[in-house]
């Protein structure tokens, strides 16, 4: 996994260029899911920010603009939830990311997405970079998503996914185990999954 952006400003900003390069150009008015994507990485910018007025401040402007992008293009990326570089959503609508959950780089996630609990406080997921999930997959609980795993659409992830590995159904089955290489376009797709 990669460095987190919220203890390094810099990293917040190749975090969110790796996101850009994953867009077609100009997408601020073509794809309202990179809204929210802007949003988290602004969020993790202003939580690494010294104590004052100036976080305060920017801190209730972050809120304000995730409950507005979150109401307009529903898709819930809380600030707290920990996103490597390279971010894709495709097709937004009906995404929701737990605040506890942690992404690796260059993960691609489609319309209808569930990544959170099983439980009240229960565990999250853990998904290694390269990830992709196919529309309205739904990945609950306490389960590792291995590096570079493919999820189909509307499949239901209760149990872990090896390294390369295609899961579909519900509940979700692995029907297809490939060496997990490193073609994602992501720059930073390297480091261990563990």
């Amino acid at each position: 996994m990669t460095a987190d952006s919220s203890t390094n400003p810099t990293a917040g900003r190749a975090a969110l260029r790796a996101d850009l390069a994953r867009y077609p150009a100009r997408p601020w008015l073509r794809e309202q899911s990179v809204w929210a994507v802007a949003v988290h990485r602004f969020g993790r910018y202003v939580d690494q920010l010294p104590r004052g007025f100036r976080r305060r401040l920017l801190d209730r402007f972050y809120w304000l603009s995730f409950r507005c992008v979150e109401t307009f293009t529903a898709v819930s990326l809380p600030k707290e939830a920990t996103i490597g570089p390279g971010l894709r959503v495709w097709h937004f609508g009906g995404i929701f990311v737990h605040p506890r959950v942690i992404m690796g780089s260059g993960c691609t996630l489609r319309q209808g997405v569930t990544i959170g609990v099983r439980v009240d406080e229960g565990p999250v997921p853990v998904l290694g970079d390269g990830v992709d999930l196919g529309a309205y997959a739904q990945i609950l609980g306490g389960v590792r998503i291995g590096h570079h795993a493919k999820i189909g659409a509307m499949s239901v992830v209760l149990c872990d996914v090896p390294d390369g590995a295609t899961a579909v159904g519900n509940p979700a089955r692995v029907i297809a185990k490939r060496q997990a290489t490193n073609s994602h376009p992501s720059a930073e797709s390297e480091g261990s999954f563990s």
